[in-house]
């Protein structure tokens, strides 16, 4: 039986070690980052160890879907750079812990109070931070406002809102520490120079959307597969 405290739990340790992995990473070389990953993969297996075969599909799924983004969107594309150059060791486990956080806490505030609050919570900071990005920021982020309709979409009509909703308090934080303190710098323009960016984009959030989306969709698919399997009929006695 799942314990009531595990929601708690997960959130404290992934903003815990979010920013230690990002300050360790500080300076370090190719060796200590790669260390740094195998510590985040052993930490995620963990912690994957107390879920349900559905959410380790889930958590698979994105870290997959969050890979392929990650060497597409960084060496190739260049939409930003992390300090070395290359994508961090600690990247794809950190992916799965982001999405195992906002999935826990969209899955704990379910059938309260405090689901409604959490989505409109998320849609207004975020239209803040938008806002804010087009019309004072002193480094336009016009590509952060069209993330942020992304994000009002999953917001509104996404198949759970709640889930996406902790994903933006998740991602924000991640993004506005890595950011901070140099792990990775957002290029200025679109790889195609139609928007600007801000470092990082006011509705990075919506981006993380897609993952999120991924995520939930690989979980439609797994209990189909296991609802047909279960359908079968047992096999004919000898």
């Amino acid at each position: 039986m799942r314990s009531p405290s595990r929601p708690l739990l997960i959130s404290i340790v992934s903003a815990l070690w979010i920013p230690a992995v990002l300050l360790l990473d500080a300076g370090a070389g190719i060796w200590e980052q790669r260390a740094l990953g195998v510590a985040t993969w052993g930490l995620l297996i963990i912690l994957l160890r107390g879920e349900t075969r559905s959410v380790r599909v889930q958590v698979a799924a994105v870290i997959v879907a969050a890979t392929m983004l990650e060497y597409t969107a960084s060496p190739l594309l260049g939409l930003y750079t992390y300090r070395l150059e290359n994508v961090p060791s600690f990247v794809p486990p950190g992916h799965g812990l982001v999405y195992l956080a906002a999935l826990t806490i969209g899955n704990a505030v379910l059938g309260t109070a405090w689901n409604r609050r959490l989505v409109y919570a998320a849609l207004g900071l975020s239209a803040a931070w938008a806002l804010w990005g087009v019309l004072i920021s002193s480094r336009q982020d016009t590509g952060g406002a069209l993330l942020f309709l992304f994000l009002a979409g999953f917001l509104l009509r996404g198949r759970q809102p709640s889930v996406y909703a902790a994903a933006f308090f998740v991602t924000a934080y991640l993004e506005l520490l890595g950011t901070s303190i140099g792990t990775w710098a957002w290029a200025h323009h679109d790889f195609v120079g139609v928007t600007t960016l801000g470092n990082p984009p006011s509705g990075i959030a919506g981006g993380y959307g897609w993952l999120d989306m991924v995520g939930l969709y690989a979980a439609v698919w797994f209990g189909a597969l296991v609802g047909r399997a279960e359908a079968l009929p047992e096999p004919a006695s000898a």
